[in-house]
């Protein structure tokens, strides 16, 4: 497994997959052609289909911006390899310089065909949930001293970089109105969810309120292109930060703590990206809300003070319960239902938590086990629920919507 620094990346939204990881690929290869008059991309798969409502071709556009620049989206293309490819040429006048074949495999990451050198390296040697808990209680560890011991001191200052990142996007979505750009026209919901709480609120609706308001506000941040960190990627980005920030608020935990669980968070995340993927394009919505939530129920679990066993539990609770959903974005936007999903994810992560508490520590079902699962249910998907917005919400939504146009005229 690579370094949390892998999976917690900071940049721009809409989508790590088709921004932020297209993004870096593109920055890499133009930094290798420096002499280069013209560069063409070619857009395959899910980036050709769903890139438009991503901004994918405006993310490479302005990194290209003082470069001749022509994308091509091309639909019809199997993608043998990944759904989320593409072609990158140089060159220099009529001379093509070089061809790369790019997958963008989600969370920001990127692998590059025949460039295996490119990818990071891997620095954890326990590669699943058994050989890390293992590891731990052989040691007389807890998973924060894992992480640690495998990264070094300086990962602390890294994760405080991150939670500092995430808690100014929530302050920014909260304190922000209006339109999110796009053709659905939907408005921004945080600012007004959280000032509508009532002194009398029962426990539940507060719970609800304020964890809906701080997953709102990343995601909404995210859909308008705003600053985000990968959690594990950009469209599930709201989950893990409103947990977090719900967890200090409600239960004054200090941010000391809050760090430790955010490298929690990253070692379960970190175990399926190495072990399934976090590519909805890949294995649908369960790869990246679902792997959210399971990290955030993890990072509660901890916060709560529970030990591995529990840890476990609620990560698993929490997968389980997404198996098989789709990724189905109304005309590609990270906006339906991509937005309210990070709210449903941010509060089953805290049930699946407190849920563990209350369930016998060994269970039937390991953590392992059900990312093996979800990967292999991901693969069964058909393509069109996996960010092509062919399918699903996406398809039924422009059908009936064209329909209604009609009956209007």
């Amino acid at each position: 497994m690579q370094s949390l620094k892998e999976l917690y990346k900071i940049g721009n939204g809409p989508s790590s997959s088709h921004t932020m990881g297209p993004k870096r690929a593109v920055e890499l290869f133009k930094n290798n052609h420096l002499d280069a008059t013209k560069f063409k991309i070619i857009l395959y798969g899910s980036l050709a289909l769903t890139g438009k409502g991503h901004l994918t071709d405006y993310i490479i556009r302005e990194t290209l911006k003082d470069y001749q620049c022509e994308i091509v989206f091309d639909e019809k293309m199997k993608c043998e390899v990944h759904p989320n490819t593409f072609d990158i040429f140089a060159y220099k006048g009529e001379e093509l310089l070089e061809t790369w074949r790019v997958y963008s495999v989600g969370g920001g990451t990127f692998r590059v065909e025949g460039e295996e050198e490119i990818s990071a390296i891997d620095i954890y040697k326990e590669k699943n949930w058994y050989e890390i808990k293992s590891y731990c209680i052989e040691n007389n560890i807890d998973l924060y001293e894992y992480v640690c011991q495998v990264e070094g001191n300086d990962i602390k200052q890294f994760l405080n970089e991150i939670w500092n990142s995430m808690q100014n996007t929530i302050k920014k979505g909260l304190s922000t109105t209006g339109t999110i750009p796009g053709k659905l026209k939907l408005q921004r919901r945080s600012k007004d969810i959280l000032e509508k709480i009532m002194e009398n609120e029962n426990e539940t609706l507060r719970r609800t309120r304020l964890l809906s308001a701080y997953a709102y506000a990343t995601s909404e941040e995210n859909a308008s292109g705003g600053i985000i960190v990968t959690a594990p990627t950009c469209g599930a980005s709201g989950v893990l930060p409103a947990v977090l920030y719900y967890m200090k608020e409600e239960y004054s935990i200090d941010d000391e703590k809050i760090i430790k669980a955010l490298a929690v968070a990253g070692v379960i995340g970190n175990i399926i990206k190495s072990n399934a993927s976090i590519s909805g394009a890949e294995c649908g919505c369960q790869a990246e809300i679902g792997t959210a939530c399971s990290m955030a129920a993890a990072a509660c679990s901890y916060l709560l003070g529970l030990g591995l066993d529990r840890i476990e539990n609620s990560a698993e609770t929490a997968m389980e319960h997404h198996l098989g959903l789709t990724c189905d974005p109304i005309y590609g936007y990270v906006q339906i239902p991509c937005i309210e999903r990070n709210a449903v994810a941010a509060m089953r992560a805290v049930d699946s938590s407190f849920l563990s508490i209350m369930l016998e520590q060994h269970t039937m079902i390991s953590l392992d086990l059900v990312i093996e699962t979800m990967y292999e249910t991901g693969k069964d998907l058909q393509s069109h629920y996996r960010e092509t917005s062919e399918g699903g919400l996406a398809k039924k939504y422009c059908r009936n919507k064209f329909y209604n146009d009609e009956m209007k005229e």
